[in-house]
């Protein structure tokens, strides 16, 4: 099971990467980053996407029906995670696509992967199904 290194190397063979970090969208920061960001800075890109994330994540509209992650519900399997409110968020600009990926943990699954695409080169498909597999085997803790 790799850990966050490990996975943000392997979100960065995507095709088009630019950048991938794992953040946590209770405190806005970059747990760990690499590649390049937008405005150059990691961790205000960081902040901004996590503000994006915690929006969306609050707001009934956008999670499933009954959905109880925070009050220590346990998710599909009864592995013990808890279910993120939101599988992921795509952002798409006209050169880049930027994927956040919320990440299954078993505390209250406030961390996600933020990949950005470059769009001429990146496989947003392609780079959905990765990051979902990359964090059901992401290993925190």
């Amino acid at each position: 099971m790799p850990g966050i290194d490990e996975c943000l190397l392997e979100a960065m063979r995507l095709p088009g990467a630019r950048g991938a970090a794992l953040v946590d969208w209770t405190s806005g920061l970059a747990l760990g980053a690499v590649g390049e960001f937008p405005g150059g800075d990691h961790e205000a890109a960081a902040a901004e996407a996590a503000e994006v994330a915690r929006l969306t994540s609050e707001q009934r509209a956008f999670t499933p029906d009954g959905y109880a992650g925070h009050d220590g519900a346990e998710g599909a399997g009864g592995t013990g995670l808890v279910d993120p409110p939101v599988e992921d968020l795509i952002i798409s600009n006209r050169d880049s696509y930027h994927v956040l990926r919320f990440v299954p943990t078993s505390f209250d699954s406030s961390v996600f992967l933020h990949v950005w695409l470059g769009r001429a080169d990146g496989n947003l498909a392609l780079a959905r199904i990765r990051l979902g597999e990359m964090a059901g085997r992401l290993v925190l803790g």
